[in-house]
């Protein structure tokens, strides 16, 4: 382990004593929803949470786009999102002149991929939905992305993630830990899934996990491996397939970059890295030290590649771009053990049941 690693993790360690206090607030919050000393609300039409109990990266944008693709063709979608580090307030429904600055990056990733449905924002949920509907009336189910903690509003359906390498049973509340959010709030969730495993993952660790989560009655374990498809250039479309021989300079601003560099480890001659924060906007200057660091790189067939998350910050750049080898590296969820359909099957049904007497 680089030495980064363990001054980063004695430091966490120190701020243990905050833990408890943030801990304790979590607790208490819960209880006040759980006697219901502070009402959540329900809506009349289905609404899908996707969630999880921990900060960093577990997959939560890809799982959002898994149910739209698998909702979209029988249903009016809309999906409404806080809007993380936009330059915007309030609600916004996104449009043809919508930028990833005034709803953030993972709305907007979700808008230009799927420009049909209903894409907005609010940090108040529980205001923005009424004004969704009366923007978007004909719509039929609305996916809440990142709200699992946000009790105000209470979902039909709670899908929550959890990282394989990191799960949140073997975690602890912020700042010590990664946890947001109390472990036993899982048992809110009706469908838990267990990402970014291996594709190999056998059934006897499959079982051990599910033993580990202790599924209740009504929930379901899935698990799910990454995926990655074909990159694509980021202004032109066409494709690009990685080979054993290609150099690859990576632009990575997301919370969790391992799993795509481990891809690469597996696919490309070797890559180069430039690091950013999560959810970083990029500059002018940023632009002209990537041009630069991809000029320096030795391969004769040599490309940079970044996420669909951070391309939507990058993509204002437009002609600039044009000229660069510059692809975005699109990702999915693969559902293991032969059970895509029943997930499919549970998110459909419960949209098509609502209201049924069946929630």
């Amino acid at each position: 382990m680089p030495f980064n690693f363990f001054l980063l993790r004695g430091f966490r360690l120190l701020l243990f004593p905050f833990s408890l206090l943030y801990g304790l607030a979590v607790v208490v919050r819960n209880k006040l929803y759980d006697w219901q000393w502070i009402k959540s609300t329900s809506f009349n039409l289905p609404i899908i949470c996707v969630g999880n109990l921990s900060v960093g990266g577990t997959g939560k944008s890809p799982m959002t786009e898994m149910l739209i693709e698998c909702l979209q063709p029988h249903f009016q979608v809309a999906t409404l999102s806080r809007g993380y580090k936009r330059k915007t307030k309030g609600y916004l429904l996104a449009d043809d002149q919508t930028t990833a600055l005034e709803i953030g990056d993972e709305p907007m990733q979700f808008h230009l991929k799927y420009p049909h449905i209903g894409v907005a924002v609010g940090e108040e949920r529980l205001v923005a939905i009424p004004q969704l509907l009366h923007d978007r009336p004909q719509t039929q189910v609305i996916i809440l992305d990142d709200a699992f903690q946000h009790r105000s509003v209470k979902a039909g359906l709670n899908i929550i993630l959890t990282d394989y390498s990191n799960p949140y049973w073997h975690d602890w509340f912020l700042p010590t830990g990664d946890l947001r959010d109390q472990k036993s709030s899982a048992s809110r969730a009706s469908v838990i899934v267990v990402t970014k495993c291996p594709a190999n993952l056998s059934e006897q660790e499959r079982n051990d996990i599910i033993q580990r989560i202790r599924p209740q009655k009504h929930q379901r374990v899935f698990f799910t491996t990454l995926q990655y498809g074909r990159p694509y250039h980021i202004s032109a479309g066409y494709t690009y397939d990685i080979q054993p021989h290609t150099e690859v300079l990576l632009i990575c601003g997301i919370a969790n970059p391992m799993p795509l560099k481990k891809h690469l480890e597996e696919k490309a001659a070797s890559y180069y890295e430039m690091s950013f924060n999560d959810h970083h906007i990029f500059s002018v200057d940023d632009l002209y030290a990537m041009r630069k660091k991809f000029e320096a790189m030795d391969g004769v067939e040599k490309i940079i590649l970044t996420t669909e998350k951070d391309a939507v910050r990058l993509v204002k750049y437009g002609s600039e771009l044009n000229a660069l080898p510059l692809y975005v590296q699109p990702v999915m969820h693969q559902v293991l053990f032969n059970e895509e359909d029943a997930f499919r099957n549970l998110v459909t049904a419960f949209v098509s049941d609502f209201g049924k007497g069946n929630n």
